[in-house]
């Protein structure tokens, strides 16, 4: 399985790769792409990072899981590949940048024009058995995305975190909102868009905050 991260991020997690954790994790990763349909494609795995080095992130999205049906997955939180039907969760996303920022709402559910731009779409756990949301949960991916949650907010400052949904705003919890701009809403999914992810306003409040302390704007 071909999985690399990029340099920048190597560093900074280098300390957790050395853990018996991080070394349990590996096995069992390597073990279940072996042995079942896993997404992403093994070399996709760490794409939020690849996508998005160290010193350029300037927003983060934190998601749950990978997707777990056939193409979907890429790497990125919320994104899918291009051709792919856009899930409930981005189709909400969407409306609400149209109806934040008057974006037309694309045709792809592709994210990785975001990412490229400094926007770490990051999942907590980073695989996934098909057709088993959760399977890899608590395997030790969480403290690995904890501990690049925690290096940015040791090391960077003025980064959005967009927190959706109580699983984010728990995994976030401890980010400095003295140097960063937090904002929380519950989940664009649709059991909850409607209790007010719709009209949270975070990708203009965002872009007002980068603009300010962190230029550019990101181009949604």
């Amino acid at each position: 399985m071909d999985v690399k991260i990029e340099e920048s991020w190597k560093q900074v997690l280098q300390p957790e790769f050395d853990k018996p954790y991080f070394e349990l994790l590996t096995s069992f990763v390597r073990r279940e792409y072996q042995t079942h349909t896993c997404y992403p494609p093994g070399p996709l795995i760490f794409n939020a990072f690849n996508s998005c080095p160290f010193d350029r992130v300037r927003v983060v999205i934190i998601g749950q899981d990978p997707y777990h049906d056939v193409g979907q997955a890429h790497g990125l939180c919320f994104s899918v590949n291009d051709g792919v039907a856009i899930p409930p969760s981005l189709e909400n996303i969407f409306k609400e940048l149209n109806r934040d920022l008057g974006i037309p709402v694309p045709h792809s559910g592709n994210l990785q024009h975001w990412a490229e731009q400094g926007v770490l779409l990051l999942n907590a756990t980073l695989t996934v058995e098909a057709h088993r949301p959760g399977s890899h949960q608590n395997k030790g991916w969480e403290e690995l995305t904890d501990a690049a949650i925690q290096a940015l907010n040791t090391h960077r400052e003025h980064i959005v975190y967009m927190l959706w949904g109580a699983y984010a705003q728990r995994k976030g919890q401890f980010i400095d909102r003295r140097k960063n701009l937090v904002l929380t809403a519950p989940h664009p999914s649709p059991l909850s868009a409607y209790r007010g992810f719709i009209g949270c306003g975070h990708f203009s409040k965002a872009n007002d905050y980068l603009t300010k302390f962190n230029p550019p704007a990101i181009n949604w």
